[in-house]
């Protein structure tokens, strides 16, 4: 295989939130990723849609009436393994503890990039063994082991500074998507956004024929950055 793309159109994620907008937000968005995507407004809806369908990662949100989050946690995991990620606006230590003691596999507090909750989407699957994700990435005369880091042009190993390698490992890690700037800088430590223009400009000057018309690193205005591989 020579990309990363999961099979997103086989798996199914529910949305379990009684926030209106933050459902429709995160249905487009995981749909526009490749992901299906349902909605369930609380804890009732929830059961009701899992009696007649399975699914593969369950994002539910905490605060919820009636029946909140934790319950409903603990509650799945008496019979179902299902991946679960939790959202609240409470981010204290004391209480991203109770989410994981609930059997929840990670937690992401509230407000939060749409973005960085695909990254953990995508982490969880790789855990589990779920649609995992291709070793290597090929694109052009490039091929980028994701386990090792490596860089290769033509089978030739290519040098690459740690801030390289980094940001290299994300775009390819969701090549053909888009990453923002807030998440690559994140990653590779740097004390603004502007910082992460300047590693990909270093960047694109060892892939690049041309950097003022790059074909495998792309900009895209407003967001961030996109790595093009091949197809399968």
């Amino acid at each position: 295989m020579s990309t990363t793309y999961l099979d997103r159109a086989d798996t199914h994620i529910l949305i379990i939130d009684d926030d209106d907008r933050i459902r429709e937000l995160l249905s487009r968005y995981l749909t526009k990723q490749g992901y299906r995507a349902s909605a369930a407004n609380g804890a009732e809806q929830a059961r009701a849609k899992m009696q007649g369908l399975k699914y593969d990662l369950l994002i539910v949100d905490i605060m919820m009436p009636g029946e909140d989050g934790l319950s409903l946690t603990r509650s799945l995991r008496e019979h179902h393994d299902v991946p679960i990620i939790l959202l609240t606006a409470l981010g204290e230590a004391d209480q991203r503890i109770a989410g994981l003691r609930s059997g929840a596999d990670d937690y992401l507090p509230k407000p939060f990039e749409p973005e960085e909750l695909l990254l953990r989407i995508d982490n969880i699957f790789r855990r589990t063994g779920k649609n995992p994700m291709a070793d290597k990435v090929v694109f052009g005369p490039y091929a980028f082991d994701l386990n090792k880091g490596i860089l290769r042009k033509n089978g030739k190993q290519m040098k690459l500074t740690t801030g390289e390698q980094t940001l290299l490992s994300l775009l390819a890690g969701q090549a053909g998507a888009v990453v923002s700037r807030y998440i690559l800088s994140e990653n590779i430590k740097a004390q603004s956004e502007r910082a992460v223009d300047v590693q990909m400009t270093r960047l694109r000057r060892k892939l690049e024929d041309d950097t003022s018309e790059p074909q495998y690193l792309l900009t895209v205005r407003g967001e961030g950055y996109r790595l093009v591989s091949d197809a399968v």
